[in-house]
């Protein structure tokens, strides 16, 4: 029988046989290749910290509202780990019409060895051949670097700073550069990543473990500071630097989804002071955006697809650790605990 990945608890995952269901009339099934990890996002559920444990999100008043204990016990576990997923399809129902037995395919889907789903899904997509299956399950960090820099307003000539070099901040390296930025400055105390963005073609790379980041990046930009900050870590500490990194007057995208108390982040600081514009909003999901109905998810989406196929982003050294799929709770570990070894998790079925 097929196995698939469950988080049932904080830190507790295993694995789980399950039946195929019947082929329905417009579903297809799947058998997956290789799905890569969301660390941001998919650690604080793995880690119990995403505030979905003790609150939900009405979507009619904009708010996190707190859950009933009843709720609490149900709301999240069991639930599926994993970002995006690339696959070949291996049976259709007889009605579908999009995808056809040998399609490879790609999308939103969690670590499992096969998957049923209905054509229709919206998280789906035939895969371009042009791309490698190491790109397509890297498409989302790129949407989300790509919103980051069009919410930062990045022009030609900036000086732009890139704060955390995960998988998002890589890309978002490699965005700001597409969008024209004449020097990028990246910050990560990781040195496998700090090597990494090198490559990708960073101008400097600061350890904020060695030095004031704040102070550093004005040094580097003629005591002005960088025209946009985008911060990708998750850090209140490496937020609050993003601010002491920024021009008077100038943009700060916060990329990561944060947790728990904001230590290191002081607004009475140089916020207060500068008249800095800080833009939230660099979710893909969370729509209309901005500049609707002009830009929507799927000219985002497109939009990477394109930039993928003209060669102008790459992934090369991003998947690191790629792990079977039987090593893939010790993975989650590695991940979790040593994150100095890690750059993007992939989990590979072949």
């Amino acid at each position: 029988m097929p196995r698939e990945l469950v988080l049932t608890a904080p830190r507790t995952l295993e694995f789980r046989e399950y039946e195929e269901p019947s082929l329905e009339a417009k579903q297809i099934r799947v058998k997956s290749i290789l799905t890569a990890e969301k660390h941001g996002t998919s650690l604080a559920i793995y880690r119990g910290e995403s505030p979905f444990h003790v609150k939900r999100y009405d979507d009619r008043l904009k708010l996190f509202m707190p859950l009933e204990e009843e709720e609490k016990r149900r709301v999240v576990y069991p639930c599926h780990v994993g970002n995006m997923t690339v696959g070949v399809v291996v049976a259709a129902g007889e009605e579908t019409s999009k995808f056809k037995v040998s399609d490879r395919i790609y999308g939103y889907l969690p670590v499992r060895e096969t998957h049923t789903v209905n054509e229709n899904f919206p998280f789906i997509w035939k895969a371009p051949p042009e791309l490698k299956d190491e790109e397509l399950v890297c498409v989302d960090p790129a949407t989300v670097a790509l919103m980051a820099v069009r919410e930062g307003c990045v022009r030609v000539g900036d000086n732009v700073a890139v704060f955390g070099l995960g998988a998002i901040g890589l890309m978002a390296v490699q965005m700001v550069k597409i969008a024209g930025a004449t020097k990028v400055i990246a910050v990560e105390p990781i040195e496998l990543r700090m090597k990494m963005a090198e490559k990708y073609g960073t101008d400097c790379v600061l350890n904020p473990s060695k030095c004031d980041v704040g102070l550093e990046i004005k040094k580097l930009t003629n005591d002005v500071g960088v025209d946009v900050s985008i911060e990708t870590s998750g850090s209140y500490r490496a937020l609050h630097q993003a601010i002491r990194s920024t021009a008077y007057g100038g943009n700060i995208v916060p990329v990561s989804w944060y947790h728990g108390d904001a230590v290191g982040l002081d607004l009475g600081e140089e916020w207060h002071f500068n008249r800095q514009i800080m833009v939230s909003g660099a979710r893909v999901e969370s729509e209309p955006y901005r500049d609707h109905p002009r830009w929507t998810r799927s000219r985002v989406y497109a939009t990477v697809i394109e930039l993928f196929k003209r060669r102008m982003l790459t992934v090369e050294g991003m998947l690191k650790p790629i792990v079977p799929f039987d090593d893939a709770i010790e993975a989650y570990r590695l991940i979790d605990e040593k994150p100095e070894e890690t750059v993007k998790l992939a989990i590979s079925y072949v």
